[in-house]
């Protein structure tokens, strides 16, 4: 049985897509509030991971359990009602609508007005993006966009966040303000970090699982993980987000 502390248990958990095995034989867990960063090598199954995580794939072989649930048969919106939020890379945002309105629009899918009003504000001060209240989200910078999206997330108050890259195409300042943001939620909410940007990891991850091959490689705190001989391998000694492994 599932430990009362493990909101995300995989054991066993294979995918392949033809003969190709994209994922296979992961065992993961991430405790109620922890934050865990994924890295690997483009290819590695990182993607593929977070896909099984929300239902988007069907695992093959072996089981998902999130917050004591299996999910094997649930849709995508059911698992996202176990508490799952879900920011990718790519834009979710109503451009034509201001900063407010679309946090708003997010808390009102499971409150009434008042409420939804409520968790609207408390996001905006999340995000420190108070003072954009009323801008139109098509009118925002990169990283502002993005921190958007971050509240659009947080306003549905989930109990697990999924990060797909969150600092890709970011400004010095943009990455410190994101991992200084993503600390602030970690401290409500759990969270899964996909990232490439090694200085970034090292802004906000304790505890780094690298994927190569659809593998899990290896797992330990970031200093051990980026100073691991089998990771520098992985990576062929390339530049990944401006740090040498």
């Amino acid at each position: 049985m599932m430990s009362a502390a493990k909101l995300v248990e995989t054991k066993d958990l294979g995918i392949h897509f033809g003969g190709l095995q994209a994922v296979q034989g992961v065992n993961f867990s991430l405790n109620q509030g922890e934050l865990r960063c994924l890295i690997g090598p483009n290819g590695a199954g990182k993607t593929t991971f977070f896909r099984l995580l929300t239902g988007v794939h069907k695992p093959s072989v072996g089981s998902v359990t999130i917050n004591g649930t299996p999910i094997k048969d649930l849709q995508t919106h059911q698992i996202a009602n176990l508490g799952v939020g879900i920011k990718t890379q790519i834009p979710s945002l109503f451009d034509n609508l201001t900063v407010r309105e679309n946090l708003w629009l997010s808390a009102r899918k499971r409150n009434a007005r008042a409420e939804a009003d409520r968790i609207a504000d408390e996001a905006l001060e999340t995000i420190r993006l108070a003072h954009a209240a009323k801008s139109e989200v098509a009118k925002l910078a990169h990283g502002q966009r993005q921190w958007v999206e971050l509240g659009v997330v947080i306003a549905g108050h989930p109990k697990l966040i999924l990060l797909d890259e969150p600092a890709a195409g970011m400004t010095g300042h943009e990455r410190e303000r994101t991992a200084e943001l993503i600390r602030d939620i970690n401290r409500t909410c759990a969270m899964i970090v996909v990232e490439h940007d090694m200085e970034f990891i090292k802004m906000i991850a304790k505890t780094v699982t690298v994927f190569n091959r659809g593998e899990v490689l290896m797992e330990d705190a970031v200093d051990k993980v980026l100073s691991d001989q089998r990771v520098k391998d992985v990576y062929l000694g390339k530049q990944t987000g401006g740090v040498t492994l």
